[in-house]
């Protein structure tokens, strides 16, 4: 199993080259962020989600930092980042603005008039249309600060709450495999003890 993540991750060479990551240089040659161990895995791929997403932008320097920070597996943590992809991205934005409007106790649009925000959403009004710079960059400001909000709480509780699930999924996962090992190991002694007597 670890052979088949290993061909599927980057290699410690192509993550010292990718421009994102090429300026921590030495760091990334530390020995734990390579380990395959329990807690590297689990906190790498907890990480990778968590970042993922949480920012829409610069995931794989923020979860690189976050790995070497806490030496967790670093090709985990810049994989995992996956998880927000142009197919993800909209459900994912879409959900988190949701639950941050219901968190926040904010009054959720009807479908009429999230209609007209679509329509009317590259449309200055009219009166605003005459107004100087200052004033057209406040009436955008507080459209975005508006969506802003619900969707910046959102996106916090779902990646939080995703990267927590993952981490103690895979610790979970690993602590049942290794102890399933152990017993068929111990079984496969015993029924060697047995013929030899």
């Amino acid at each position: 199993m670890r052979e088949k993540f290993r061909k599927w991750l980057p290699t410690p060479e192509a993550l010292r080259n990718n421009r994102w990551l090429r300026w921590m240089g030495p760091v990334l040659l530390h020995p734990a962020l390579w380990h395959f161990s329990r807690k590297g895995i689990a906190l790498g791929v907890a990480l990778g989600i968590f970042f993922g997403l949480l920012i829409p932008v610069a995931q794989i320097p923020a979860s690189a930092a976050g790995a070497i920070l806490l030496r967790a597996n670093l090709p985990m943590a810049v994989a995992s980042t996956l998880v927000s992809n142009p197919v993800t991205f909209g459900p994912v934005y879409y959900g988190a603005y949701r639950l941050g409007k219901v968190v926040l106790g904010e009054r959720a649009i009807t479908e009429i008039e999230a209609q007209q925000r679509l329509e009317g959403a590259h449309d200055e009004p009219p009166e605003l249309q005459r107004k100087g710079f200052r004033e057209r960059t406040a009436h955008w400001l507080e459209r975005v600060r508006t969506v802003g909000k619900p969707l910046a709480v959102g996106l916090s509780i779902i990646a939080t709450a995703s990267g927590l699930t993952v981490y103690f999924l895979i610790s979970g996962i690993w602590v049942l495999n290794t102890r399933r090992a152990r017993r068929n190991r111990l079984r496969e002694r015993e029924k060697e003890k047995g013929r030899q007597a």
